[in-house]
């Protein structure tokens, strides 16, 4: 039985997390972290400062952090240094942080590590790559919608996105939303959309002359998050240290 840690526990996230877990057969729930004390699904969360001695207490397999990203370099920290191996899906991390986050992996604990652990948003940016490359003289547009709690923009699945299709047709500049006197040029034009309860929507618009191709994905719970994350907590058990992402997850 694998033993599972999460943090941000009484979070929307980590909440939809906590219960698959909690179904599952072959997990167990054995604690939670979030910045205050308290309990879901009949164990302990307690504050992110007293981390250690819940590691120490419980000795988890697995700690899965889908919080922001200051606390997540810490708990990866901590983690590491008990020999819990990682699922990380904050976003918004800046370099430096992701160069904290390897540091404290490497040569210690397997981690895995995604903008977005939907199976089909990964399938999805595989399309994106190939249609890229096939699509190179097209006009690029990006664009995101997501609720209107979520504090980073672009979200990091757009940012994957823009990753993608720079390594496919070459490195663009970006325009984040027009307005004023502003003609088309080369630029990929990235919009986001913040409102309500949308989970979350991404689409890609490759414009032609003529024609325009348009790829999607629209997520409708998050448990289609939480899914792939238990599904990476289970494939990264007895993984060698280092870290890893979802293609490696999903053997695209």
């Amino acid at each position: 039985m694998t033993k599972i840690v999460i943090c941000g526990a009484l979070g929307r996230m980590g909440t939809t997390i906590g219960k698959l877990v909690n179904d599952s057969p072959d997990l167990t729930l054995v604690g939670g972290i979030d910045i205050v004390r308290g309990q879901f699904f009949g164990v302990e969360v307690v504050p992110a400062t007293e981390i250690g001695s819940l590691l120490e207490k419980t000795t988890p397999d697995i700690l899965i952090d889908f919080t922001a990203p200051d606390p997540t370099v810490e708990h990866v920290k901590s983690a590491a240094s008990h020999n819990v191996g990682l699922i990380i899906g904050t976003t918004g991390l800046v370099e430096a942080q992701v160069a904290e986050i390897k540091a404290a992996i490497e040569g210690k604990v397997p981690a895995v590590m995604s903008s977005n652990y939907s199976i089909g948003v990964n399938i999805f940016w595989q399309l994106i790559r190939e249609a890229a490359q096939k699509l190179s003289t097209y006009d690029i547009e990006v664009l995101e919608a997501h609720h209107r709690y979520k504090k980073d923009a672009p979200s990091g699945t757009a940012k994957t996105i823009l990753s993608i299709i720079d390594k496919a047709v070459g490195e663009r500049k970006k325009v984040y939303g027009r307005e004023g006197i502003c003609p088309r040029g080369e630029e990929i034009g990235v919009h986001a959309i913040r409102g309500g309860d949308i989970v979350g929507d991404h689409t890609v618009m490759f414009t032609g002359n003529y024609e325009t191709i348009t790829l999607s994905h629209s997520a409708y719970d998050r448990a289609v998050f939480a899914s792939g994350a238990l599904l990476a907590a289970k494939w990264i058990i007895g993984k060698k240290p280092g870290l890893y992402g979802m293609n490696d997850v999903l053997g695209l």
